[in-house]
Parts: C-alpha cells; sequence; structure tokens
C-alpha cells in the first residue's frame, strides 16, 4: 500500500534546529524509554512533511553516550514519521574521502558499548534482519539531493561507530582502515539498529569534516577544525534536504524495512511482558496488541 512521505531527520553538530521548514511548529513528545534529546520540529519542505530532532540536544549538551537513541527514535516513530534519514560529521579514514565532501553511507560496523542496543529484551524478544542497515532507496534519493545542491558526494562507505567522546588513536585509526572502514563517527549505532527495529528504512548522509589519526605525518584530530567544516558545510546540508523533497516520488511504495518485526518474535505469546508490550505502543504498533 502506498503513503505519504513523511521524513523523521536527526540532525548531528552543527544542525541544532533550522533545516528550513516552512509552517513549523516545536512540540514535546514523550517516551516510555527516557527523555528524548530534545522537542521534535515538525514542519514541511513543500509538500513533504518532515520532522526534526537535534541529537546532542539544542547547543550540544549531550555527548555521544549520554544520547538516549531509543527514546529519540521512539518519539519520531509516534510523530508519524515513515523513514528516517541521519545527518552527521565524521572522520576520514580514506584519502580519496576530503573534508567538506559527503558519504552516503552503506554500511556499518558498531563498536560501541553501554549503549542500550534494543527496544526489545527479556519478555519479548526479537531478532531483526541488519545485513544491510541502510535504506538503499533513501541513500539514493538523499545522495541525488546533496549533489544537486553543490555537494561532492560519495555513494556508499563502511561507517564505523567509536564510542568516544575521545577521538581515535593512531594505532585504532590505522586498525580501522585495515577492517575496510572508510569514515568515522560516534553516534551511527545503535541509532540505525534501533531505527530497524522500529520498522523504519535509515540513511545516513555523512559530512566529512578531517581525516581521522592514521596519518602519521599530520596532528591528531581537533575538535575546533571539526566545527569549523561542520559551520562551513552546514549550508549544503540543508540544501539536500530542499532537494531531497523535491525528489522524492509523488508516493511512497513500501519498503522492505517496513515489515522488518514479521517473523522477528521469538517469545512464545503466554510468556510475553506485558509491562514491555505496552512500551512498544509506537514502535511496534503494526504487529502488537495491548494483551488480553
Amino acid at each position: 500500500m502506498q503513503r505519504e512521505w513523511h521524513i523523521g531527520v536527526i540532525g548531528g553538530s552543527g544542525l541544532y534546529a533550522d533545516i528550513g521548514l516552512e509552517d513549523a511548529q516545536q512540540i514535546a513528545v514523550q517516551s516510555p524509554f527516557g527523555v528524548p534529546s530534545g522537542p521534535v520540529t515538525v514542519g514541511r519542505i513543500g509538500p513533504v512533511r518532515f520532522s526534526f530532532i537535534a541529537r546532542h540536544g539544542e547547543g550540544h549538551p549531550l555527548p555521544p553516550s549520554s544520547v538516549n537513541y531509543r527514546a529519540n527514535v521512539d518519539v519520531l516513530k509516534r510523530c508519524g514519521v515513515t523513514d528516517i534519514l541521519a545527518i552527521s560529521a565524521v572522520g576520514s579514514l580514506q584519502e580519496q574521502f576530503a573534508p567538506g565532501d559527503f558519504v552516503a553511507v552503506d554500511q556499518m560496523i558498531d563498536r560501541t558499548t553501554g549503549r542500550e542496543r534494543s527496544f526489545f529484551g527479556p519478555g519479548l524478544v526479537a531478532h531483526v534482519a541488519l545485513a544491510d542497515p541502510v535504506c538503499h532507496r533513501l541513500s539514493e534519493l538523499v545522495g541525488d539531493g546533496a549533489e544537486r545542491a553543490g555537494a561532492t558526494v560519495h555513494r556508499g562507505g563502511c561507517y564505523v561507530a567509536i564510542e568516544g567522546p575521545q577521538f581515535s588513536t593512531r594505532a585504532e585509526s590505522r586498525m580501522y582502515r585495515q577492517w575496510g572502514a572508510d569514515v568515522i563517527g560516534m553516534t551511527g549505532m545503535p541509532e540505525a539498529r534501533l531505527a530497524r527495529e522500529a520498522e523504519l528504512p535509515y540513511a545516513m548522509l555523512a559530512m566529512v569534516t578531517d581525516y581521522d589519526s592514521w596519518r602519521d605525518s599530520e596532528a591528531g584530530v581537533e575538535v575546533s577544525e571539526v566545527l569549523a567544516v561542520v559551520k562551513a558545510n552546514a549550508d549544503l546540508a540543508r540544501g539536500a534536504l530542499q532537494r531531497l523533497a523535491q525528489l522524492l516520488p509523488a508516493k511512497r511504495t513500501p519498503s522492505p524495512a517496513d515489515t522488518a518485526l514479521d517473523g522477528a518474535l521469538v517469545t512464545s505469546p503466554d510468556k510475553h511482558d506485558p509491562a514491555l508490550w505496552a512500551r512498544l505502543d509506537a514502535v511496534a504498533r503494526r504487529l502488537l496488541a495491548t494483551p488480553e
């Protein structure tokens, strides 16, 4: 069944609020998974609905490990989004991915620790497929949009997510290169995992801000340099969203991620935890009903 597009945007460093929404309204949305990073700004770009949340909160008070990724995805689902687009700052692990370029990420390696990685748990166990964590359709569309906005875009790239908040050591950076990673960041996971569990197609437009620490002849990463590149390229990121709205087909056809929970639930119905079931009223609303 065809649906209207409603894009949920999770903005990273330097993209806190203004993404050019028309008729914008800021609303507070509560989540049973805790406090999200902040309110959701809802509006539209042309005919397309968008809902925006700043990943680190307005003014960047939240470090990567303190972001409530579950609550952020949950509140976007409650707002009715059909797809999630993450805009993130990343470091480059490959020479050809230069600062100022954008990468339409297509694969991920998760090196984070200590973060809540699932909406499910004891009393309701689910195993979703994650071989391809990024939605190819949305990734292609936002890549096209970024190019039309004037950005240099690399189609495909492997993102390694680290815990942070420190940047990598030189040894770690060289190791990630050997693993085949192309860019490095601190927030893509468990964000992409949770989007899949919420049956929301996920894409990431990554803004390269620096070369990571693998270049022995250069100094390590400095946050001032990162933020300078983010500021210089924020308009390109906003422009990519404007062009994306123009490129989206009039009607949204189904995505495989829309039914990611089909066959994923393995807990016997008589063993379901009613409290957890109730918390999943948005994330798994397609499958779950209030238990008797």
